[in-house]
């Protein structure tokens, strides 16, 4: 039955990952790091600068999914909490209060430009994002399955924006961005909108119980006792490193677990290997580190991605990769 489930969830990925390839062009790779997040229950930070298909890619998750509904949330300073979780209005008809829902009440929530929005605001989507749940007027309501949180950020300005509060950025799962296409894809992006918007045409791939099967999937991968325990020590890693104030906390253990194992049911297999790993820690872990204002300053001049590359290796200094080739130590009934 297990086998099974993992054959079908398999093929449940590649239908939804092929569909939405079809409308953001190129970026196979974060794609399925987003349905990894997905399908773990977790929430996506995208950070990049304008045009890089942010908004388009939560569009096309929420529409190839039979079923489920978006929503959209454009964060400016003038946002109340009410505008995201919903309020409670007086019915004089009825005489008596009824709740009408805000945006938060979706399978995928696309909060646009989060960094804009004010403290008090942000604040709002911590207990949906950490509990899938909001309370409001003392009545706590549950929230929607599937529930996704895309947010987007632009990281090139700072005028007019409240930075993600540690307690915030570490209820992300992952934290990724798109880039700009490669010549080709660029062209055919261009060529594609004359006649209209891609989004415009894309169907459904998949419907709502398709990625329940997919989580039941994600959670009966096999991951071998010396990698479950070098995920933990690489998270103790960071939390040693003399660039890093304060290190991620266990939520980060869990979270880098889960998404190795969604990232090989995602690519076909029933077990994890290092390599998951290795490829998971930075979308995965370096959001939740908070960084000593010395190597803050040399992420500024060096890049992020080069900022990133040296806290994983430092990291992998630490705590070094098992050993052994994991292939030979997987159950039959995995492979």
């Amino acid at each position: 039955m297990a086998i099974q489930t993992h054959a079908e969830a398999h093929e449940i990925a590649c239908r939804l990952l092929d569909n939405i390839e079809t409308v953001v062009h190129g970026k196979r790779e974060q794609i399925t790091l987003v349905v990894a997040a997905l399908v773990c229950g977790g929430h996506v930070l995208l950070e990049d600068v304008p045009g890089t298909a942010k908004t388009v890619l939560a569009r096309a998750i929420a529409q190839s999914i039979d079923g489920a509904q978006a929503s959209r949330i454009q964060c400016t300073p003038d946002l109340q909490p009410t505008d995201v979780t919903g309020l409670s209005i007086f019915n004089q008809r009825e005489r008596d209060f009824e709740f009408r829902p805000g945006p938060v009440f979706a399978n995928v929530v696309l909060v646009d430009e989060i960094n804009r929005a004010m403290p008090k605001t942000q604040s709002a989507l911590l207990e949906a994002m950490a509990e899938q749940q909001v309370t409001v007027d003392g009545v706590t309501r549950t929230l929607v399955e599937p529930f996704l949180v895309m947010a987007t950020q632009n990281p090139i300005e700072y005028e007019g924006t409240f930075p993600l509060p540690e307690a915030q950025l570490d209820r992300f799962f992952v934290r990724t961005t798109l880039g700009y296409p490669d010549a080709e894809d660029e062209n055919r992006i261009v060529d594609e909108q004359l006649g209209g918007h891609p989004l415009t045409r894309l169907e459904a791939a998949v419907d709502v119980a398709d990625i329940a099967t997919m989580s039941a999937a994600v959670r009966e991968v096999f991951v071998h006792e010396a990698v479950a325990r070098w995920v933990v020590d690489l998270v103790r890693a960071t939390r040693s490193l003399e660039m890093v104030a304060i290190g991620s906390s266990v939520r980060g253990s869990l979270a880098l677990n889960r998404a190795a194992r969604a990232w090989a049911t995602l690519n076909g297999r029933r077990y994890v290997t290092p390599e998951d790993v290795e490829r998971l820690f930075v979308p995965v872990l370096m959001h939740r580190l908070l960084f000593r204002p010395s190597f803050v300053a040399e992420i500024r001049d060096r890049g992020w991605e080069a900022a990133s590359q040296e806290v994983q290796l430092r990291c992998l200094d630490q705590a070094p990769k098992p050993g052994f080739d994991i292939d030979l130590d997987v159950p039959a009934a995995a492979v």
